[in-house]
């Protein structure tokens, strides 16, 4: 069944859909914020396995199609995930993983595939909120969605999701995550702020 879903957030509209792409995944979404396109699809095993930890895969990539190029020189391909890739997975990881109970034995995998890029606005926040869509409307049982957003402050105000420009400007960069009632994550570096104005950040 095909849905979609938009808030307007920071100025621009958030998008999700499911239903109509990667149908064959236990559940798949898309987001959509400006002109960056997200696609994820949650999938579980359906034969337990006996490990003592939750068995999560996240698997997040910047494909460079996204960004209108193609791979050329030597390498002609898509290589290892870089850095960024790397710890945008365990950005989404680590929210998620905590809400399953430690004797979940199904393997799963949420794998994050940025489809465009606009240059403007970075896709790892995106990606988390459209992991927890694709978990909520797959078969795995996932308790509850989780919430993802950038806070900065530029000028003595507070901006959510900042586009790149506007980061270079700005005294914070925290990215906060969590559920309805409570804060999971929280991650990010500021230019030496008050205890005060972090607090007020998260509450913002």
């Amino acid at each position: 069944m095909e849905r979609t879903v938009s808030v307007e957030l920071g100025g621009r509209t958030l998008s999700l859909q499911s239903g109509k792409i990667a149908r064959l995944a236990g559940g798949s979404a898309v987001i959509q914020y400006g002109g960056t396109v997200v696609l994820v699809a949650a999938t579980a095993d359906k034969r337990p396995v006996q490990k003592d930890f939750v068995p999560l895969t996240v698997d997040y990539r910047e494909r460079t199609y996204a960004a209108g190029k193609i791979p050329g020189g030597f390498f002609k391909r898509e290589g290892r995930p870089t850095e960024k890739e790397t710890l945008t997975s365990r950005l989404i990881d680590r929210p998620i993983r905590p809400l399953f109970p430690k004797s979940f034995p199904y393997e799963m995998q949420v794998l994050c595939t940025v489809l465009s890029s606009d240059q403007e606005n970075d896709a790892d926040v995106l990606a988390m909120n459209c992991a927890s869509a694709a978990l909520m409307v797959s078969d795995i049982p996932f308790p509850e969605a989780i919430g993802c957003v950038r806070v900065a402050k530029i000028e003595g105000e507070f901006v959510v999701n900042p586009t790149f420009a506007q980061l270079e400007e700005s005294s914070m960069d925290v990215v906060v995550a969590g559920t309805k009632d409570s804060i999971l994550m929280v991650e990010g570096g500021t230019r030496e702020i008050a205890e005060s104005e972090l607090i007020d950040a998260l509450r913002f």
